[in-house]
């Protein structure tokens, strides 16, 4: 699986781009919501869990410290998000965190399934 081997090690580019997408997405003031299929929920959830999967894939040592601040880090965007003429719900907050779980497992078990791939660039 090559794609995982290009996830596993460029997983820090590509977290900090991936957090800056759902920074200013979140961010971003509108009139209204863009009518996308799913609900905001779902969307959280699968925000985060993407966001959590590089780190989650690359077994690093400070695995738990990442996650925490991934969840500080949404927590001040559902703060800061009423200022913006966005809404910060509590709601959101979970569902990040559910993304966040969703995402530490499903990189967890990838390495699980796929123990042989090709790690030999660190």
């Amino acid at each position: 699986m090559r794609w995982l081997d290009v996830i596993h090690r460029f997983w820090l580019p590509l977290s900090v781009l991936l957090l800056f997408m759902i920074t200013t997405l979140s961010l971003m003031p509108l009139e209204r919501l863009p009518d996308v299929p799913g609900s905001d929920k779902w969307h959280h959830t699968i925000a985060y869990a993407v966001l959590m999967f590089p780190a989650a894939l690359r077994r690093l040592p400070y695995l738990l410290w990442i996650a925490v601040f991934y969840i500080v880090w949404g927590g001040g965007i559902e703060l800061i998000q009423p200022y913006v003429n966005r809404y910060g719900e509590w709601l959101d907050f979970a569902a990040n965190g559910a993304g966040l779980l969703t995402g530490l497992i499903i990189g967890l078990l990838t390495n699980h399934l796929f123990p042989d791939r090709n790690r030999s660039v660190q």
